[in-house]
């Protein structure tokens, strides 16, 4: 994934735009050391502002734009989220080493990312400048196992 401060800060722009979050605060910093995330966002509900983490070292998917989007739908289902963590809790209770209340919110986070996933590819789709969706795990699982890079030719 190309990284350059001011190509994050256009899409974090066009993408706040589009997605109807004009009234949140959201800073960019990108992160420049090892570690196990493409992309995060933390948010402040009550003061309306979030800080958009970017992995710049080791990032694990390659189109920056769609993990741009993908952080952003998440702030965007941010209150869904709390509210379904907290009746998760409210029935299964806080052991986070309890089997049901794992199994349920394991469900829960598998649904949450595969959603947002497919949200940001439709959205890349529909209005992305780069429309190439990344292969970033499947790519370095691939190169791990056959040695050979990943490439967007036909087999």
């Amino acid at each position: 994934m190309a990284m350059n401060f001011d190509v994050a800060e256009y899409y974090l722009s066009k993408w706040q735009e589009k997605l109807r979050l004009r009234d949140w605060d959201i800073k960019l910093h990108l992160v420049k050391k090892e570690w196990r995330k493409t992309g995060d966002i933390k948010i402040d509900i009550d003061d309306r502002n979030a800080v958009l983490l970017i992995n710049t070292v080791n990032p694990k998917q390659t189109n920056l734009e769609e993990v741009i989007i993908h952080e952003l739908l998440h702030l965007k289902l941010f209150g869904m989220d709390q509210m379904i963590e907290g009746l998760l809790s409210s029935v299964y209770g806080n052991d986070s080493e309890d089997t049901k209340q794992k199994l349920a919110y394991g469900q829960f986070m598998t649904l949450l990312e595969s959603t947002v996933n497919d949200l940001a590819k439709s959205f890349l789709l529909e209005g992305g400048e780069d429309k190439d969706v990344s292969f970033g795990r499947l790519a370095k699982e691939i190169e791990d196992e056959i040695g050979i890079q990943q490439t967007t030719e036909p087999a």
